[in-house]
């Protein structure tokens, strides 16, 4: 097992890496405080691994909560089953949920805890590739609004992150390449060299090969870890790791919740930002095809959907969080490896790449 620490005071946190981890009562009982729990997971991880997460905390009076899957009831409606739940069986301050699932139920358990009965602790159990390098790192939590993606939600930071690589085994080849997107964006906002590597080993990734997937997974969330400890609450550097995803959230938005996965949007959105870049003359043609052609290679897709205009793009983006006083900022490339937020861009660049980007 490695273990790697959320540097944040009194909020850090330990993120453990390793196989079988969700067998092994003690790493989940030392983050316990009470004697409830209640495990939150959707309707596809709950027959794979409810049952004996749930024999694992025998010992406490555990409350089980399955949602249905998907992007598309990341809501307010969904939302509620959680509370109800915790309110029928009468879950007190001093209650555990434990979020067993993707990003969406990390999303969700995260924000149903930060809110019931004004903050309770919480565990994430991230089963999928994108939720384990990325999503259950760092507090952010929430849900989806019609008008746009994870408007209404709260920084809320885990007790802990237990990351049991053996989950990944029943993980579908597109979830796969989904969480691959955000492991290329540690390389491409942050480390070169690491993106060298995923180049190298991009086909045992995929093939889910044990020791590069849990290498790409440590130093993925090495990475997450030192931007939030130096930026909690995306104040500042924290936006980097934002990098494709204001072009990502117009395409999942534009396209319903849940019709593209939120790494293959992030893929194509990458691909817009390597774009914008190279129009600004940040990065390179030889830089921006390189980058094209690792998020390719793990099997994303490189193009907005057919039938998005550069006007849909415009309107959704326009509600990004990332706007302040009526500006647009956006995560571009200064070089691979450097990454900056910024509303400082040529507006017309934009446009154009926008408008490129149409099929």
């Amino acid at each position: 097992m490695q273990v790697l620490n959320v540097d944040l005071g009194d909020r850090s946190y330990p993120i453990y890496i390793g196989s079988g981890l969700m067998a092994q009562a003690e790493m989940f009982a030392r983050h316990i405080g009470g004697r409830q729990v209640c495990i939150v997971t959707d309707d596809t991880v709950a027959p794979l691994y409810l049952e004996s997460l749930q024999q694992v905390l025998s010992d406490y009076k555990v409350t089980s909560v399955v949602l249905p899957t998907g992007e598309a009831y990341k809501n307010w409606a969904t939302l509620q089953q959680i509370f109800d739940a915790l309110l029928a069986e009468r879950h007190d301050r001093r209650t555990t949920l434990i979020a067993l699932g993707g990003g969406v139920i990390g999303d969700m358990t995260g924000f149903a805890a930060s809110a019931y009965q004004r903050g309770v602790d919480f565990i994430q159990v991230p089963t999928t590739l994108l939720s384990q390098v990325d999503s259950s790192v760092g507090g952010k939590t929430g849900i989806n609004h019609p008008a746009g993606k994870n408007m209404i939600g709260a920084f809320y930071q885990p007790k802990a992150v237990i990351i049991d690589t053996d989950s990944l085994k029943t993980l579908p080849g597109r979830e796969v390449s989904a969480g691959l997107a955000e492991i290329i964006k540690y390389g491409l906002i942050r480390d070169e060299a690491f993106l060298g590597w995923l180049e190298r080993n991009m086909v045992g990734l995929r093939q889910l090969d044990t020791t590069l997937v849990t290498e790409a997974i440590m130093r993925s969330c090495a990475i997450k870890a030192e931007v939030v400890a130096a930026d909690e609450r995306e104040g500042g550097v924290r936006a980097i790791l934002n990098l494709g995803h204001t072009f990502g959230h117009a395409i999942e938005a534009h396209q319903g919740y849940g019709s593209w996965l939120h790494g293959e949007a992030v893929g194509a959105g990458m691909v817009m930002a390597l774009d914008l870049s190279e129009r600004l003359g940040w990065i390179s043609d030889v830089d921006r095809k390189r980058g094209e052609s690792v998020i390719a290679a793990a099997g994303l897709p490189v193009r907005a959907p057919a039938g998005m205009r550069a006007s849909d793009f415009e309107r959704l983006m326009a509600v990004d969080k990332k706007v302040l006083d009526g500006q647009l900022r956006l995560v571009l490339l200064r070089r691979i490896g450097d990454a900056e937020v910024t509303a400082d861009y040529d507006v017309l660049a934009l446009r154009e790449c926008l408008q490129d980007s149409e099929q």
